[in-house]
């Protein structure tokens, strides 16, 4: 009882004021009223584009499924896998594209996420899995497999290495994924280099796209959100559960942002049940003092 007790108390006091000047405005305001905007992300127009950049790009398929059964690649030890082996029951995938001799946009793109990961008291293997892939054929296993040690040591989580998976592939593998995340990328043979977009994927538990997170800096919210998304509730607290609840993505800022409007209808909910459960505990003193 103490317990409960506690936990009342605190939503006393720190929650329901907030919920009730916002259940107010909620209910003498508009119906309906957001932050966010939907619409498809904007990929950009093709004119002006140089031809070495001519089908970079990200086009969104949200909701499509990933045939992760139909696709193999080998980990870090050169050991041949399913893409599927990484989709476990409850456990969404948060997934990037790389390869390992790119200096610029891969390397920031990782060592972002590694000082978002950081921020984020989930780890790699316990609540999601992280997977990487090189759109390079040419990688190696064994090349790969150092290049995850430094990523490791530098997030300082060891344990998060049986949840990080460094793949390489054969180029229809790589393409095939690609196509269906709906990554578009480009081999500048002159400069040995692939172009390509820094974005990072958040699936499924079932291998469906669920969010896309563009840059190379994602703040732990956007990430936590994204990784609850994908999970539909099943990983996280009743607190991130409420969290998600109250924020979506907002396609122009490429962000979560409040939702206002079920912010409002939840505000006004609460609003009419402390004005009820307060006119009940009035009637009955009434009744008691006649």
């Amino acid at each position: 009882m103490c317990f409960f007790s506690s936990i009342s108390n605190f939503l006393i006091k720190s929650t329901f004021p907030f919920v009730l000047v916002v259940g107010f405005f909620g209910c003498v305001g508009q119906q309906e009223s957001s932050f966010s905007v939907s619409s498809s992300a904007d990929t950009g127009s093709a004119r002006g584009i140089p031809a070495e950049l001519k089908d970079v790009g990200v086009t969104e398929r949200l909701g499509s499924q990933v045939s992760i059964g139909d696709l193999g690649f080998k980990d870090e030890s050169g050991t041949q896998v399913k893409f599927s082996q990484y989709f476990k029951k409850g456990h969404p995938v948060l997934f990037a594209f790389h390869y390992n001799r790119c200096t610029n946009i891969c390397d920031l793109l990782l060592k972002g996420l590694v000082n978002s990961l950081k921020q984020l008291d989930w780890t790699p293997g316990d609540k999601f899995e992280l997977v990487t892939l090189s759109i390079d054929p040419a990688d190696t296993p064994e090349f790969t497999a150092r290049k995850k040690e430094g990523y490791i040591r530098s997030y300082g989580r060891p344990e998060s290495a049986a949840g990080w998976h460094f793949l390489t592939g054969e180029e229809s593998q790589i393409r095939k994924l690609a196509f269906q995340l709906g990554f578009g990328y480009r081999y500048d043979s002159s400069e040995k280099q692939y172009g390509h977009s820094a974005v990072l994927f958040a699936l499924t538990p079932e291998g469906k796209v669920s969010r896309y997170l563009y840059g190379i800096e994602f703040s732990s919210k956007d990430l936590r959100l994204a990784l609850l998304e994908a999970s539909r509730g099943q990983i996280g607290t009743v607190i991130d559960r409420f969290l998600l609840f109250c924020f979506r993505y907002d396609p122009l800022t490429r962000k979560y942002s409040v939702y206002l409007s079920r912010l409002m209808k939840t505000g006004c909910g609460g609003t009419v049940l402390v004005f009820g459960a307060y006119l009940v505990i009035f009637w009955r003193r009434q009744r008691k003092g006649a």
